[in-house]
């Protein structure tokens, strides 16, 4: 299949740059190798050490070491407040916990060891360290930490504090990332003040092991030990770390307010030069959507990335937009679908027959919601990998087969896979009405044989119980698109509802299991690994915030483990198309709906170079034009 265009114009801007870049990378393989490891290391491996800026797993790093990215305006001037809106309350600025409900941007002050960039679906670079060592076997790496990161506080980043933050994930992070993770490391080495070597176990994942290890943050041990913090506990302010953006004002529950730091420590590397351009970024709570949109008309905050249909077909037509102070736009996105869907609880026993998520599945009209309440701007997700070469297409290839037929052999999957198409959502032929007769007698038929019967008063049973569906959701945004729903499963004998709750419950009954369908997002990256144990792993499925399906499948379990050891992008791309089609094949998500643009509205105040083709990123590389800003400050634009 022909990759999505955004892809090819990534692969195509990989080639051209890399050419330039190559001659860095390899100079350090071969040229620094030898040089900087240490004679220990040498000693103790007999192995080739490569000491790079960077990491790739396949073709080769878009960037040489310290590098003015792509996508931005190395001269964009700093200052300025970039606003935003988020729905419901926070109460917490801790995401590594199930207590509490977390703050937008949580994270936007952390850094990490090693960065990735948003024209490169592949590599990843130095950032808190200035080189990697490691040897071909991946047995181990070894991070040489830059000396001049400072934490907020003033204080020297040292590889104690990287340790330490590794440690305290593996400690009290979440039971998912501890109980897929935890099994990987062997030690963790403090070589000098700024050198710190991780050692893995014979299990870890070769292909994911730098990459995983580099995306360590790097918190304050002195913080967390002075304070007393706990990873698995809320936490009303942010961990102390590193980052461009530190919390500067919060109102509990109602807003949020980040200041760019004066005295970060990243201003003067070049990998930073027209990046975080805001002097201030603001997030502006509501209880609901329709609130939020009258409060970005009058001015209350500046930037919406629209994600109705509705308000985008029909209510940009306000006095802002028309006398030129409102932009309204659609960008190009490039990157992999969301993934976006319902899913089944599958620990409700009436979710375990895939006969009854058939059915249901059957009762969602896409068409009549696209023409009638999308106003035609979606398309219907298909695959977890939509927009990429991983996306499995038709039946099965050769390559798919090898690895299907040992599953099917030993009955762990259904032998029709082998043969049929990859499963897409059904189509409807009826998109003037909400109910498709032609959909509502086939889901009829799936019921009857799996033994839910109609009795007298119209409702299903099955051994005396009556077949319910409660779709859990937080936004009245999904009213008008739930309710339809509700009505056509009533019409096939399903006693449904729509029960909406407010945020802090929506969290916690998503986490513990309480529900019977609700709202996921589960779209993946261009080069899956070990992560896949979280989203679709049974290891995890008891208690995942990404695995809220609860699925759990031996055939699904031994794919993961085949695409982990993936050697090359060949093998990997088909593992992960069998992968695709056989959790498509489980019918757990009922896929939503998906856009190829950014439908985003914004002050005409904020400037950018170009969209990168992996990421919107307006926090990352957009810019305030202060003559404009003032300009509609003295026209009224704002409160």
């Amino acid at each position: 299949m022909p990759r999505h265009p955004q892809a090819q114009a990534v692969a195509a801007q990989r080639t051209t740059v890399a050419t330039s870049a190559r001659q860095w990378v390899m100079g350090s393989i071969i040229g620094v190798a030898a040089i900087w490891a240490g004679a220990d290391v040498l000693a103790e491996s007999h192995e080739e050490v490569t000491v790079s800026h960077g990491y790739v797993n396949f073709g080769e790093l878009v960037y040489g070491p310290d590098p003015v990215l792509s996508y931005v305006n190395p001269d964009a001037p700093k200052g300025g407040e970039f606003s935003q809106w988020a729905q419901g309350t926070f109460d917490s600025f801790n995401l590594s916990t199930r207590k509490g409900v977390p703050a937008a941007l949580s994270t936007i002050g952390y850094e990490s060891i090693l960065t990735s960039y948003a024209d490169d679906p592949y590599g990843v670079y130095c950032y808190l360290c200035e080189t990697i060592e490691y040897p071909e076997s991946r047995d181990w790496v070894i991070f040489n930490l830059r000396d001049d990161v400072k934490f907020w506080d003033g204080t020297i980043m040292t590889a104690e504090d990287i340790k330490f933050t590794f440690e305290l994930y593996l400690e009290q992070g979440i039971t998912e990332y501890r109980s897929v993770y935890s099994q990987f490391i062997d030690s963790v080495e403090i070589l000098d003040t700024h050198r710190i070597r991780f050692n893995f176990t014979e299990a870890a994942p070769r292909r994911d092991v730098v990459s995983w290890v580099g995306g360590t943050s790097a918190f304050s041990k002195a913080w967390f030990e002075e304070t007393g913090t706990r990873l698995d506990e809320a936490s009303t302010e942010p961990f102390m770390a590193t980052g461009a953006y530190r919390l500067d004002k919060v109102d509990i529950g109602r807003q949020i307010i980040y200041r760019l730091n004066p005295d970060w420590w990243g201003t003067a590397l070049n990998a930073n030069k027209g990046r975080n351009n805001f002097e201030t970024i603001r997030v502006e709570y509501f209880a609901d959507s329709s609130a939020a949109f009258e409060a970005f008309k009058s001015g209350v905050y500046t930037f919406r990335n629209e994600n109705s249909s509705l308000q985008w077909a029909t209510g940009y037509e306000f006095p802002a937009v028309e006398n030129g102070w409102v932009k309204v736009e659609e960008l190009t996105d490039g990157a992999i679908g969301t993934g976006q869907g319902f899913v089944f609880n599958l620990n409700q026993e009436k979710f375990q027959d895939p006969l009854v998520r058939e059915a249901i599945t059957l009762m969602v009209n896409f068409e009549w919601m696209n023409e009638t309440l999308f106003y035609g701007l979606y398309e219907r997700p298909e695959s977890f990998w939509d927009n990429s070469d991983l996306k499995a297409e038709g039946v099965p290839s050769d390559g798919e087969l090898a690895i299907l037929q040992p599953l099917v052999d030993e009955g762990l999957l259904d032998a029709a896979i082998l043969t049929t198409e990859a499963t897409i959502p059904p189509v409807s032929s009826t998109a003037d009405r909400p109910l498709d007769r032609r959909a509502l007698r086939a889901a009829s038929a799936l019921l009857d044989e799996a033994g839910w019967v109609a009795g007298d008063d119209g409702l299903r049973r099955k051994d005396g119980e009556v077949l319910s569906v409660t779709f859990l959701e937080r936004s009245p945004q999904f009213d008008r698109i739930i309710n339809p729903i509700v009505e056509n499963l009533k019409r096939l004998g399903v006693d449904a509802a729509l029960e909406r709750v407010d945020t802090a419950q929506w969290v916690e009954r998503r986490r513990a299991g309480n529900f019977d369908i609700v709202n996921a997002s589960l779209g993946q990256g261009y080069e899956p690994g070990q992560q896949l144990a979280q989203y679709f792993g049974s290891e995890a499925a008891e208690d995942s915030s990404r695995n809220p399906m609860r699925l759990k499948s031996p055939a699904v379990d031994r794919i993961i483990d085949e695409i982990v050891v993936a050697e090359t992008l060949e093998d990997l791309t088909t593992r992960t198309r069998a992968l695709d089609r056989v959790l498509r094949a489980e019918r757990f998500w009922i896929p939503q709906w998906q856009k190829g643009v950014h439908t985003v509205a914004y002050y005409d105040m904020f400037r950018f170079a170009e969209i990168p083709p992996l990421a919107l990123s307006p926090l990352d590389n957009w810019w305030y034009d202060a003559e404009a800003g003032e300009a509609l400050r003295a026209a009224g634009a704002f409160q």
